[in-house]
């Protein structure tokens, strides 16, 4: 159903809205890939594991925001059987991945800080290597089991999913059978494949912030809390919006509440990332300004 309940002028401008902020994404997202990919300086773990993420932004609003544009402009509230379930697959591959791989920056961090005289041969290719196939790993087997339980049930009635994607709760809501287990068995999925991960950070960056402490100078300190401090409020972003949505009393969620929360896990932050590494960053800044000099220096040279 997506946003049909708004008005036509409101559903184009939020089709403008949501294009730009789809397309500042993707744009966003591979310049942080070709940038720690093309630069020396940037070959370190740290902008390893961000080019993951950089990866895995992409395809979760890849599996979310055309068809949510599709929708707005075209007015084609329709979804086949099998896109749905394709759809809801790759939300949950990519979400449960992205919980993951936001721990493994974490302990990635917490080596570089903690343990800076050991953290070239903790994180060395092979070892950092394992990390993100174990990060994205996760993905696999929640998507495909949920996925394929939940599309595995009968449905009968409404066939209106109120949403702008297909999403576990509002699908559920259709299914005409008993789907006690299936919701214990997501309330456990969630507990070992978000809330772990979120453990997992909140440890990392504790230690983190008594070796911090431990630092005798403020110049020391303020570096320490640089390197960490753009992964921190990536991952308060997608922490909280999370929560706001999947986390609060069914009484204070409504429909419409729902939708514009989820706006901001599915939309907003994955934008936001790469201008918060990029802005945050000292790094990235110098790797992009040396970049676009080699670039336009080439283009000069072929001209």
């Amino acid at each position: 159903m997506s946003f049909s309940s708004l008005p036509t002028e409101i559903q184009s401008l939020l089709f403008l809205t949501f294009l730009f902020i789809y397309l500042v994404t993707l744009l966003g997202n591979s310049l942080i890939i070709l940038v720690t990919l093309a630069d020396p300086m940037l070959h370190s773990p740290m902008y390893f594991f961000l080019r993951n993420l950089s990866f895995l932004e992409i395809g979760f609003n890849l599996a979310i925001v055309p068809k949510m544009l599709g929708t707005l402009i075209a007015q084609d509230t329709t979804i086949s059987f099998l896109g749905c379930a394709t759809q809801m697959y790759f939300f949950f591959f990519f979400g449960v991945s992205e919980c993951s791989l936001l721990a493994t920056m974490a302990y990635d961090r917490y080596v570089a800080i903690c343990s800076p005289l050991h953290y070239p041969v903790i994180m060395n290719p092979r070892a950092r290597a394992k990390l993100a196939v174990i990060s994205w790993f996760p993905g696999i087997p929640v998507a495909t089991v949920q996925t394929t339980w939940l599309f595995s049930f009968p449905f009968c009635g409404s066939n209106n999913v109120n949403h702008f994607f297909c999403d576990s709760p509002p699908v559920l809501r259709l299914v005409c059978a008993d789907t006690a287990l299936f919701e214990i068995y997501a309330i456990i999925g969630t507990i070992l494949f978000v809330m772990i991960p979120c453990l997992l950070i909140l440890c990392s960056y504790t230690c983190i912030a008594a070796a911090i402490l431990n630092i005798p100078s403020a110049k020391g300190k303020r570096k320490a809390f640089s390197t960490c401090s753009s992964h921190l409020l990536v991952v308060s972003l997608f922490y909280v919006s999370l929560s706001l949505v999947y986390f609060r009393p069914k009484s204070n969620n409504s429909p419409e509440s729902k939708k514009v929360l989820s706006l901001s896990y599915t939309v907003v932050t994955p934008m936001l990332n790469p201008i918060i590494y990029s802005l945050r960053n000292n790094e990235v800044k110098n790797a992009l300004t040396r970049t676009f000099h080699k670039a336009l220096g080439l283009r000069n040279c072929i001209l």
